[in-house]
């Protein structure tokens, strides 16, 4: 790995690098990634924005899963590779973050100027009013509303979602906005089928035409939610390097192509470069 720490450390040590995240950071964390390692294929459809708001027995097995699933996330702590990410901002190494992860992980770790892509699965919107809430308070109330629901999980999803039979979310109990009273709530997440908010992909773009260089941590880049941004850098010549363990597919754009655990190696790369002045 010594030799993968030195061309990572020669691309970092530049400074003014964008960070581009992915599900692969959060593994060592305990969230599992959906093609990595540690990964392992969904057994239901990923919910969709369209069967969630239309049809209540979808959102009801929504709910059901993801209530199920948020145990795991709300009690993931930042790993290494985020703490390492942090470090390398804070020496003004790296630039802004973008990141496709919906755990908060990249905050949690100290990071500023993140930019999460896919929105922050902590946060709860009622879609009739607009109230924000928080996950925990969701959370105490779906409790109350189906006491002694539980289930044998098998997998967690990396937006909180996990493999349940339907017939075991059978009897699940949804609750409503608490603030109007009838509104539907949903996590403050990106579900397939909606977009990306517009200006928070312009901002997105800006960061990585701005950027010296683009490094991407632990995404597969098999979507093109992220992909686009390696596509833009190569359309403007900036170097791509990717730190991923399996093959992504944007390696055939990539100055430097890293198959490594990201805690150890971008650990190894923050001890040798944290410390040194920021570029000037």
């Amino acid at each position: 790995m010594s030799d993968a720490v030195e061309a990572l450390t020669s691309l970092v040590a530049g400074g003014g690098v964008v960070v581009l995240s992915g599900a692969g950071l959060s593994t060592e964390s305990g969230i599992p990634d959906y093609r990595g390692p540690s990964g392992a294929a969904r057994r239901h459809t990923p919910m969709t924005f369209q069967a969630f708001t239309r049809e209540p027995d979808a959102r009801r097995r929504y709910w059901a899963r993801s209530h199920l699933g948020w145990r795991t996330i709300a009690r993931a702590a930042p790993n290494d590779g985020h703490r390492a990410v942090a470090r390398l901002q804070q020496a003004g190494l790296f630039g802004g973050i973008i990141t496709q992860n919906v755990d908060g992980l990249h905050t949690a770790a100290g990071a500023t100027e993140v930019i999460e892509l896919h929105g922050r699965l902590d946060e709860v919107t009622c879609l009739d009013c607009g109230n924000a809430t928080g996950r925990d308070e969701l959370h105490r109330r779906l409790s109350e509303a189906n006491p002694g629901f539980d289930a044998a999980v098998a997998h967690v999803n990396p937006d909180g979602d996990v493999d349940l039979p339907d017939e075991a979310a059978a009897g699940f109990r949804t609750v409503d906005c608490a603030v109007c009273g009838t509104g539907m709530l949903k996590p403050d997440v990106v579900f397939f089928g909606e977009t990306v908010p517009a200006a928070r992909v312009a901002d997105c773009f800006a960061l990585v035409e701005g950027a010296r260089a683009l490094l991407v941590l632990g995404s597969s880049l098999t979507v093109m939610s992220g992909r686009r941004f390696v596509l833009r850098a190569a359309k403007h010549g900036i170097p791509v390097g990717i730190v991923n363990q399996g093959a992504t597919r944007g390696d055939g754009y990539a100055t430097l192509r890293v198959d490594a655990p990201l805690g150890a190696t971008l650990s190894a790369v923050a001890a040798r470069l944290a410390a040194a002045p920021a570029p000037v």
